[in-house]
C-alpha cells in the first residue's frame, strides 16, 4: 500500500511538545504586538479545516475588529483586559438548531467540492438524515453542536501555539450579554467562548510559571 503521507512537511515530535509546553493561558498580551496579515490567514485556515462530526461545521467564528465592540466585550468578561489588549479576538459561537437542512447542504457541498453525482452522494445524506430526524427526545442538539466548536477551538489553541502565538481561552464571560452585543440572535447563532490572540507581554509572570499536570501514569491507561 502507498502512503499519500509526506514526511517533508511532518513536524518533529520534540517541536511539537516544546510548542505545547510553551503555550498557556496567557493573562496579559503586549497591546503594541499585531499578528502579521499572513499569519493570521494561516490560522484562520486552521478553523476553516477543523473537524466536526458528520463534517457539518455547526459554527461560526466572529473576528471581532471593531474597537469600540472589544470594549464593550471587556466589560462583560469580567473586565479581562486580555480582550482589548490582544491583537486579534474570536469569538466561538454554535449554530443553534442544526437539523435536515445541513444534512442537504453539507451534502450539496460534497458534490460541487469533490465533483461527485448526487447518486454517490446520496447513501451519506440518507444516513445524516436518519440521525437528525430521528433524535431521542432528551437529545440536545445544541449540546452536541457545542462539543464540535470545542474540537475547533483545540485546533485552533495547538495550530497557535505552532505558529508561535498566544492565546487565553475564556469562558469566564457572559454569553448572553455576548450575544446582545454582537447580534447573534437574529443569526441564530449563540457564544460559546471568546479568545483573545496575540503575543504575552514581557511581565505577563505566568508565562514562567510552570504547568500543573497530573503524572501520565494517572491519565493515560493501557489496556
Amino acid at each position: 500500500m502507498t502512503s499519500t503521507a509526506n514526511p517533508s512537511i511532518h513536524i518533529g515530535t520534540e517541536q511539537v511538545l516544546a510548542q505545547l509546553r510553551w503555550r498557556y493561558a496567557t493573562k496579559r498580551f503586549d497591546p503594541t504586538r499585531k499578528i502579521p496579515a499572513a499569519t493570521w490567514q494561516a490560522l484562520e485556515e486552521s478553523l476553516r479545516l477543523a473537524p466536526s462530526s458528520f463534517g457539518l461545521q455547526p459554527w461560526k467564528f466572529l473576528v471581532v475588529e471593531n474597537p469600540d465592540l472589544r470594549k464593550q466585550l471587556m466589560a462583560v468578561s469580567w473586565n479581562q483586559a486580555q480582550v482589548v489588549d490582544a491583537s486579534h479576538l474570536v469569538v466561538f459561537t454554535v449554530k443553534k438548531g442544526v437539523g435536515p437542512a445541513d444534512a442537504n447542504k453539507f451534502a450539496e457541498a460534497i458534490i460541487a467540492q469533490r465533483n461527485l453525482k448526487p447518486e454517490q452522494v446520496e447513501p451519506y445524506r440518507q444516513m445524516m438524515l436518519g440521525f437528525l430526524n430521528n433524535l431521542p427526545a432528551c437529545f440536545d442538539v445544541d449540546g452536541w453542536s457545542a462539543r464540535q466548536v470545542y474540537i475547533a477551538i483545540g485546533q485552533f489553541m495547538a495550530s497557535a501555539a505552532a505558529l508561535g502565538l498566544d492565546t487565553c481561552p475564556m469562558e469566564g464571560i457572559d454569553p448572553a450579554a455576548y450575544d446582545r452585543i454582537l447580534g447573534l440572535e437574529a443569526k441564530g447563532l449563540q457564544t460559546l467562548c471568546s479568545m483573545p490572540v496575540g503575543y504575552r507581554h514581557v511581565d505577563d509572570a505566568y508565562a514562567r510559571l510552570a504547568k500543573v499536570r497530573y503524572p501520565m501514569a494517572e491519565i493515560v491507561e493501557h489496556i
